[in-house]
C-alpha cells in the first residue's frame, strides 16, 4: 500500500510527464497490440488456414499444391493454425469443407473439382479459394468465393521450346531425320484444360522445328501409375521421342527412364521429375501455388480484399490468373547435362517475350475441330488468346494433320483404341 500511495503522490507532482508516458504506452499498444494481433487476424490471435486436396501431398499434383501449405507455415508459423484433409473425393468435398469452417478456418483453399459455391452464403465469414472449377452462372457469385488458377500454357509452350531444341540438336547429330521429330503427349481426358496445355506444347516445339508432330493417348484416369506408363510405352515404341504429360504420376518419366530401344526423353508436370529419371527429364513446368495461396493468407492478415492485393489478371466472380509476369508458372529442374548449350538463354528470351506480349502461342496456319462437336471449328491463322476472360482454359480444338489422338475415352471413362 505504501508502494501504491508513492505512485500516486509522483502522478500528482509530475502530472505533464505522466500524461505523456500513458499516451506513449496508448499508442505503442496500438501499434503492437491491435496491428500486430488483432486486426490482422479479424480479431483472432491465431488465423487458422484449411486446406483439402483430392490426393496424397506426396502425388505430384498435391504435392505441388502442398508447397504453398508449407511455405505459409514457414512465414508465419504459430501465428497460423493449418488444418488438412487428403483424397477427398469430389463427393465428399462439400462434408470435409464443412468440417473445416466448423472448427474455425477463416480461409479454405481446394485444389479438386466440386460445387463448394453454396457454403458462401452458409458461413459467410469465411473465405473459399478453389483452384479448378468450371464456369458458373453470374447470379451464383458470391464475395467471399474465389477461384484460382496459373496460365499454365505458357509454361507448356516454354517446355514445348526446350522440347524444339532438343529434337533439332538430335536432327544435328544425324540421330533423327526432320520428319522422325515426333512428341508423345500422355493425358487423363480429352478435357479442354488437357487440350489447351499439349497444344500448346506442340506449337512450343514447331517454333523450333516446324515438321514436330505428336500424338496423344489418354489413360481415362488423373492418376493410375501402371495406365500412365503403358500409354507412354506405347507412344515410344511408336517412335516419339518426347513426351509430356497431364497426368499426376511420375510413370512416364519412368517409362522414358527405363526406354532401352533408344534415347528418349521427357518432360514433367507439377514437380520436377528428374530425381526419377536423371538421364531422360529435360525439364518441368508447374502452377506456382505459392504466389496465390501466400498473396491470400496474406490479404486476410492485412483485411484486404484477396483480388484487390494479389497481382494477376482479375476475371468476373473473384477469379484470378497470373502468367510467369506474375508469378503464376514456373519453370523447374532445367537439365543442362543433356540440353543443349544455351538453352537456358533460349528460355530466358522467350520468357520475356511471353510478358511483352510479343509471342501469340495459339496462331498460326493450322485448323481445329472441337472433339465434343465436329461442327465447331477454329482457323488459328485469326488467333486465339487463352486465358482472357477465365483462369480456366478454354481452348479446345485438336488441330489438324499435327495432332494424332491414338484413343478415345467414353464417357465412363473407358479408353477405347482407335
Amino acid at each position: 500500500m505504501k508502494d501504491l500511495k508513492t505512485i500516486k503522490t509522483w502522478m500528482a507532482n509530475n502530472k505533464t510527464v505522466a500524461a505523456v508516458l500513458v499516451t506513449v504506452i496508448v499508442v505503442l499498444l496500438a501499434s503492437l497490440g491491435y496491428e500486430g494481433i488483432y486486426k490482422p487476424y479479424h480479431n483472432r490471435q491465431i488465423l487458422t488456414v484449411g486446406f483439402i486436396y483430392d490426393n496424397e501431398p506426396t502425388t505430384p499434383y498435391s504435392y505441388n499444391f502442398y508447397l504453398a501449405q508449407e511455405a505459409i507455415q514457414k512465414e508465419y508459423g504459430t501465428r497460423v493454425r493449418i488444418m488438412m484433409y487428403s483424397n477427398v473425393l469430389e463427393e465428399n468435398l462439400s462434408d470435409r469443407m464443412k468440417d473445416l469452417a466448423k472448427n474455425g478456418c477463416n480461409i479454405i483453399f481446394a485444389n479438386g473439382y466440386g460445387n463448394i459455391r453454396a457454403l458462401a452464403d452458409e458461413y459467410p465469414d469465411i473465405q473459399f479459394c478453389q483452384a479448378s472449377n468450371d464456369p458458373y452462372p453470374e447470379d451464383e457469385a458470391r464475395e467471399n468465393y474465389h477461384t484460382f488458377k496459373g496460365e499454365i500454357y505458357q509454361g507448356r509452350y516454354i517446355t514445348g521450346v526446350i522440347a524444339g531444341l532438343k529434337l533439332q540438336q538430335m536432327i544435328e547429330n544425324g540421330e533423327i531425320e526432320p520428319d522422325q521429330a515426333k512428341i508423345g503427349f500422355v493425358a487423363a481426358f480429352p478435357y479442354t484444360e488437357v487440350i489447351s496445355g499439349y497444344t500448346a506444347f506442340l506449337l512450343g516445339a514447331r517454333s523450333i522445328v516446324p515438321q514436330t508432330t505428336m500424338d496423344v493417348r489418354y489413360t481415362g484416369s488423373w492418376d493410375n501409375f501402371t495406365q500412365e506408363k503403358a500409354r507412354a510405352n506405347q507412344l515410344l515404341d511408336e517412335g516419339c521421342m518426347i513426351i509430356s504429360q497431364h497426368t499426376d504420376t511420375a510413370a512416364p518419366a519412368i517409362a522414358c527412364e527405363e526406354y532401352l530401344d533408344h534415347n528418349v526423353y521427357h518432360i514433367g508436370y507439377n514437380i520436377d521429375m528428374s530425381d526419377v529419371a536423371p538421364h531422360s527429364s529435360l525439364v518441368s513446368t508447374s502452377i506456382d501455388w505459392k504466389t496465390y495461396i501466400g498473396k491470400a493468407v496474406e490479404a486476410m492478415i492485412k483485411h484486404k480484399r484477396i483480388e484487390d492485393y494479389i497481382e494477376g489478371n482479375v476475371h468476373p466472380m473473384n477469379d484470378m490468373s497470373a502468367g510467369f509476369d506474375k508469378g503464376g508458372v514456373e519453370i523447374t529442374g532445367l537439365n543442362e547435362d543433356i540440353l543443349p548449350e544455351g538453352t537456358d538463354k533460349v528460355v530466358e528470351r522467350t520468357i520475356r517475350n511471353l510478358n511483352a506480349g510479343k509471342i501469340k502461342v495459339f496462331m498460326g496456319p493450322y485448323t481445329g475441330v472441337d472433339p465434343a462437336d465436329k461442327n465447331k471449328t477454329i482457323d488459328l491463322r485469326k488467333g486465339f488468346v487463352e486465358n482472357e476472360n477465365s483462369s480456366i482454359p478454354s481452348f479446345g480444338y485438336i488441330l489438324d494433320d499435327v495432332i494424332n489422338e491414338r484413343n478415345t475415352v467414353t464417357e465412363d471413362n473407358v479408353v477405347v483404341e482407335k
